[in-house]
This record gives C-alpha cells, sequence and structure tokens, in this order.
C-alpha cells in the first residue's frame, strides 16, 4: 500500500522517525550556521569560517549516508 510519510524515507533505508531525527539535525545545524552567516555578514572579523566548514561537513555527512 502506498503511504507517502514512509516512501522516501524507505528508499534511503529509514524509518519514519529515523528520517525525522536526521532532518531535524541538519535544520538544527543550518539555522545555527545562518545565524553564524549573519553574525559574520554584520561583524566580518567574527565566525571567519563557521559557515562555510559547516556546510562542507553538511556535504560529507550527506555523501557518507548516500553510500549507505
Amino acid at each position: 500500500m502506498y503511504n507517502p510519510f514512509t516512501k522516501h524515507p524507505n528508499s534511503v533505508n529509514e524509518t519514519y522517525f529515523e528520517h525525522m531525527c536526521c532532518a531535524f539535525k541538519f535544520h538544527c545545524t543550518l539555522l545555527r550556521l545562518s545565524l553564524c552567516a549573519l553574525i559574520h555578514g554584520i561583524f566580518p572579523f567574527l565566525c571567519e569560517t563557521t559557515a562555510s566548514d559547516g556546510i562542507k561537513e553538511l556535504n560529507d555527512c550527506m555523501q557518507k549516508r548516500k553510500q549507505k
């Protein structure tokens, strides 16, 4: 039976709740990095590489998840 809530999580070998937890972690990380970028825009001497380093880490994490 087709279930839109589990179709994508199943396609990446996760349950609905595992996928939700992972998505929430990405959300929190992106929110934090967004705030760091905002702070850096106002005060260029603060958080000089925080956002870009964080995005690279998120990309690495996503690439590893794809390989599973």
